[in-house]
């Protein structure tokens, strides 16, 4: 099981130290560092410039959010940052959800998600291959635009650029079974959201698929401390705003994702308090149990223990989030 370094999106502004981390982490022999995007700072950017200050370590995006740009720009991205880091991309895509799609980007979600997926997806794996003019007539993508609303003078294009490696690792976000199945088949890897070492079969239909060199790689926030009860308090704030913020109730994906797994009378619970305004409440709703079981949070000795349940499973990738220096080495120490 490889390590990775999550280093999510920015908050206010920069996130100081990030850089810092990034470099250490390459130091460690981590395999990879990844940014996010929510709705401030974008994932190509700072990942750029993590890019422009380490040599060998792997730089993914966790995730790309496929409303913010057309499949082909999201492509050129991708090409341009393989180019300039001599191979390193990968290329993680979500969806998002409503509240963001709508919210943010003010484009339609799409009512048919996974069709919108294997869509976003053709294009970019179209323009990777560069075999041949980008040509697709879907639902959702069109290439060239074929709309009433358009002038009808588009023609196919092969990207001018010529991408360093048709195989560059396109990985997705995914949380529904369909979702993971359809991922497994299209996609070079999984990012889930909420990983639980003692709930593996729940994904094992949905991974029926999955082919040899298949990467799933979970993040989770691993905290090296003395007091677990301590530890897990921004584990559970992380899950409390995006069980109960980040979609309507009758479509959220990431309670969702905490009902099946077990906790659906908790779930439902964390999105009242959360739209009554009772943030706080909300937070400390969120079990122990649950955010113990997607983290690894406590003194050495029992991050040691429980990590060898992550090792027994399917995970190729653990993904650490919010870590401090000290954390990251005792995680290399013990894994690598």
């Amino acid at each position: 099981m490889r390590l990775g370094l999550a280093l999510g999106h920015w908050g206010r502004g920069p996130t100081p130290g990030h850089l810092d981390l990034a470099r250490e982490a390459e130091r460690l022999g981590y395999d990879s560092v990844w940014t996010a995007e929510a709705w401030g700072s974008d994932a190509f950017t700072p990942l750029t410039w993590i890019a422009a200050h380490t040599s060998r370590i792997r730089l993914g995006t966790a995730i790309a959010q496929m409303a913010a740009r057309t499949p082909t720009a999201t492509a050129m991205h991708a090409l341009t940052l393989d180019h300039l880091s001599g191979g390193r991309m990968m290329l993680g895509l979500g969806l998002s959800g409503p509240q963001v799609v709508e919210g943010w980007y003010g484009r339609p979600f799409p009512a048919s998600p996974l069709t919108a997926t294997r869509e976003y997806v053709e294009v970019i794996r179209q323009v990777l291959r560069r075999e041949a003019p980008v040509e697709v007539d879907g639902r959702y993508h069109c290439h060239p635009h074929r709309g009433e609303d358009g002038t009808g003078l588009g023609k196919p294009l092969k990207s001018i650029t010529h991408p360093l490696r048709a195989t560059l690792p396109v990985l997705l976000g995914a949380e529904g079974p369909k979702n993971i199945a359809q991922t497994s088949r299209i996609a070079d890897g999984w990012l889930p959201l909420y990983w639980s070492p003692l709930r593996t079969d729940m994904h094992k239909d949905s991974l029926a698929e999955v082919r040899d060199g298949f990467m799933i790689a979970p993040m989770a926030r691993v905290q090296v401390c003395d007091d677990v009860s301590e530890g897990l308090l921004p584990v559970k704030a992380t899950l409390g705003f995006h069980i109960g913020g980040t979609g309507p109730s009758a479509r959220n994906f990431h309670a969702d994702l905490m009902a099946r797994m077990g906790y659906e009378s908790e779930a439902r619970q964390i999105q009242r308090l959360f739209a009554q305004g009772r943030r706080q409440e909300a937070v400390l709703a969120v079990p122990d149990a649950f955010a113990d079981e997607v983290s690894l949070v406590g003194p050495r000795e029992r991050i040691a223990e429980r990590l060898e349940l992550w090792r027994s499973g399917p995970v190729t990738d653990l993904l650490l989030t919010s870590p401090d220096l000290h954390t990251m080495r005792v995680l290399a120490e013990l894994a690598l």
